[in-house]
């Protein structure tokens, strides 16, 4: 594999950026220390071609992860999703390796009502099976968790330790989402930890609080301190990871966001 990998342990704190045709510099405005962005229109299944900013990126001391569109769903049992979804990780995951990205978050997807979880889990091994054949990924491919549906393969930890069982030998990395834990009906308080049990490991965060009660199963991503998440909890989880931080929290307020957990974190 190829691209930025993780840094010896200091928390990294950065942001998903909206201006993806000048992620640095939105990177340096609002004070971060990573960013995370889309390659290509997250609504559509276009193939990424060289970013514009492609020698600054990587130049920059900001690292860079990519988030996959969220069209993307590895899972499906539905041949016309699956295949362009399985072709999508491969091209974004090598679209990220030529900015030095050190990976590319792909939602852990899900199987349609009354289908078995099973052969969405056994898609996914057949995902890093194939790839592997061909050399792996340009990338690490991190699965974040997701808010909602009881036939997700990520919604809850026992879910993802089904899910580790089938891919993690196969070098998967994780990416926790707490508004989407929160949303799961998750415990927050020792998400972390069993988490950690299930994948060992846990390589990026995504630290959202949330618009919506526990247990909503709505992915509705709020400001640190103004959601329904106490912000204590998500300073803890962030200090608990041991993994770079990235908010995607509503624009107006992510800058305080990062000052605020610059402040509140060691």
């Amino acid at each position: 594999m190829t691209g930025k990998l993780p840094y010896a342990w200091s928390m990294r704190i950065g942001a998903h950026v909206r201006q993806d045709d000048d992620p640095i510099g939105q990177g340096e405005r609002l004070g971060a220390d990573l960013v995370q962005l889309f390659l290509s229109d997250p609504q559509k299944w276009d193939t990424p071609g060289e970013h514009p900013r492609k020698d600054q990126i990587l130049a920059s001391d900001i690292d860079v992860v990519v988030h996959s569109p969220y069209v993307v769903n590895v899972a499906s049992l539905n041949n016309r999703l699956r295949m362009p979804s399985r072709k999508a990780v491969a091209e974004h995951a090598d679209a990220a390796s030529k900015i030095g990205a050190f990976g590319l978050v792909v939602h852990g997807g899900h199987v349609r009502d009354g289908e078995n979880v099973a052969a969405g889990v056994e898609n996914w091994r057949k995902l890093f099976e194939r790839q592997e054949d061909k050399g792996g990924f340009a990338v690490p491919i991190l699965v974040e968790n997701t808010a909602g549906g009881d036939f997700a393969m990520a919604r809850y930890v026992d879910a993802i330790g089904r899910l580790w069982d089938a891919i993690g030998d196969y070098g998967a990395g994780f990416c926790l989402d707490t508004c989407h834990a929160w949303a799961a009906g998750e415990d927050l308080a020792d998400v972390v930890d069993r988490v950690k049990a299930v994948t060992g490991r846990i390589d990026l965060v995504h630290l959202n609080n949330s618009r919506d009660e526990f247990d909503s199963a709505r992915d509705r991503h709020a400001n640190l301190a103004d959601g329904t998440i106490d912000p204590q909890v998500l300073v803890a989880i962030a200090e608990a990871a041991g993994a770079p931080v990235v908010l995607e929290t509503p624009g107006a307020g992510i800058a305080d966001d990062i000052a605020y957990l610059r402040e509140h974190t060691g």
